[in-house]
């Protein structure tokens, strides 16, 4: 059961950097939807073909056939990890290690509300905000491929894959605030909460350049999610987005236990 007010202020607090983050995923998932013209296309490839190790990195592929492809080339393997990931990592630090670092956890504690209440409804407040981003990325892929290239974006598709990049980051915010209910200062918080993400994402880039780095990608969740796989509805990639919801609905749930069993010095 959540709390009714507690999670209006979380929401609250979540406003002003949801519409940051809006505002620049709007700016370049607009620019390279428009790119997907055939002169604006060749000249993106041909930057894959001039720097294939660094582009690979980024998961920038080039040669795309259609514009979901075209999407998952330049827009999943860096803008749309990185950015939701920013906010997974912001908020799950400012959602419970924030409130007990500052010792302002203690006026929520002292109210008749129960401490995994307290934990499940921070908890909801990361997931919604996650959310929200993915079907307002979902929302501006789509119209902004309407208005360009009507009929050429697949609906099924781009759901599909959505669907995939929402379970990484419910992944990713379940490192975030299970590193937030997990400490009690914001340095070690960040320091976990924020460095295991990024340094999955780095595992990520080395894998994608291939040869003997390629065996980083089992180091990392970044590897469960499989754009290209999931728009062309493979199993595999499937169960690969399955995995990340299991995954990250495990780590929200030992958030919660660890935060109603944690012992607080405030």
């Amino acid at each position: 059961m959540l709390n009714g007010v507690l999670f209006r202020r979380g929401m609250k607090g979540s406003v002003k950097l949801l519409l940051i983050l809006a505002a620049v995923l709007a700016m370049y998932v607009v620019i390279i939807v428009s790119m997907y013209e055939p002169e604006m296309a060749q000249l993106l490839d041909s930057y894959v073909e001039l720097m294939p190790e660094l582009m690979a990195a980024v998961g920038m592929t080039g040669g795309a056939t259609s514009l979901m492809g075209f999407l998952c080339s330049y827009l999943y393997g860096f803008i749309l990890l990185i950015f939701p990931m920013l906010f997974c990592i912001l908020r799950g630090n400012g959602l419970v290690a924030k409130y007990v670092d500052d010792s302002s956890m203690a006026s929520l504690l002292s109210a008749p509300v129960r401490r995994s209440t307290i934990a499940l409804t921070q908890g909801a407040v990361l997931v919604s905000g996650t959310l929200i981003l993915s079907v307002y990325i979902t929302a501006l892929e789509w119209f902004s491929g309407e208005y360009y290239f009507p009929g050429q974006l697949e609906l099924e598709q781009l759901l599909r894959v959505n669907a995939g990049l929402f379970c990484l980051h419910l992944c990713l915010g379940g490192i975030c605030f299970l590193a937030s209910c997990l400490f009690s200062e914001t340095k070690y918080s960040l320091g976990v909460g924020a460095g295991l993400p990024i340094l999955m994402y780095v595992f990520q880039m080395m894998a994608n350049m291939g040869g003997k780095a390629e065996t980083a990608k089992y180091f990392t969740v970044f590897t469960l999610f499989q754009p290209e796989e999931l728009a062309a509805g493979e199993s595999g990639a499937v169960a690969g987005a399955l995995v990340l919801l299991a995954l990250g609905l495990v780590l929200y749930g030992a958030a919660v236990a660890v935060f109603t069993r944690k012992d607080l010095h405030i």
